[in-house]
């Protein structure tokens, strides 16, 4: 009985005996492999890091090129703004320099301004009423020489010292005694007018090339003409363009 015992426990020790030891087999199997694949996991991690951490540059790498960034970008903006500095300070003493430049002149000739040519108004020598008139077609009556006669003037009545005067500007082209008119003056106007005064006492007032104003004194009323010497103080006006006799009341005003 004992040995049946005995023997019937010896098979159960063995058979637990048996499963402990596969089921140690197996944990050590088990931590083996798992512990080897942990290993390569942790291999295969570092190996990737290593990858990583040459792909990817240094700090000081970083550093270096973000320094020479940094300061490229900076120059970039100095030499940029140092360079619009310059060229205002160029325009603006380009402007100043072209503003005091006076643009030379060789040889300047001098500006002469022309004043505009009044048109001619002739005025009556002397005020007074036409005692005969200008008759170059229809003749009138000499009382000195009695008889009909053209009368190339108009004589105007003013007493005898009555100051005549120039009937516009223009030079004395001649002084002198006309045989039949007397103490005469001629006087030259612009394009081509003359005017004569006769019959005069005195003309100390002018001289022969002088230039004379509209109004200026040129004698006085006498009684020197032969051809009147019949009629009252009066002074004989004639005109004259381009040298043939006209109308002085046509111009007179």
């Amino acid at each position: 009985m004992r040995r049946r015992v005995n023997s019937g426990l010896k098979k159960v020790l063995l058979i637990y005996g048996g499963l402990l030891l596969v089921l140690i087999i197996t944990c050590v199997t088990v931590y083996i492999v798992y512990n080897n694949k942990i290993k390569e996991s942790a291999r295969q991690s570092l190996l990737a890091t290593e990858k990583i951490t040459e792909l990817v540059p240094n700090n000081n790498i970083l550093e270096e090129a973000s320094s020479e960034i940094s300061k490229s970008i900076n120059e970039v903006i100095e030499e940029t703004t140092n360079e619009i500095i310059e060229n205002e300070t160029q325009e603006t003493e380009g402007n100043i320099e072209q503003e005091n430049t006076t643009p030379e002149v060789e040889n300047p000739e001098p500006v002469i301004v022309e004043e505009p040519v009044k048109p001619l108004e002739f005025v009556y020598p002397v005020e007074g009423e036409i005692l005969k008139s200008f008759a170059m077609e229809n003749l009138v009556f000499s009382e000195t020489l009695q008889e009909w006669v053209v009368h190339k003037g108009i004589d105007i009545k003013a007493p005898r010292t009555t100051i005549v005067k120039a009937a516009e500007e223009g030079t004395v082209k001649s002084i002198k005694n006309d045989p039949r008119y007397g103490l005469t003056v001629i006087i030259e106007h612009r394009e081509g007018y003359k005017t004569i005064y006769s019959n005069l006492l005195t003309t100390e007032f002018v001289t022969e090339g002088e230039a004379v104003t509209k109004g200026q004194s040129i004698g006085t009323v006498g009684n020197s003409a032969a051809f009147e010497i019949a009629d009252e103080p009066h002074l004989h006006f004639e005109m004259l363009k381009d040298d043939v006799t006209v109308d002085p009341t046509v111009y007179l005003k």
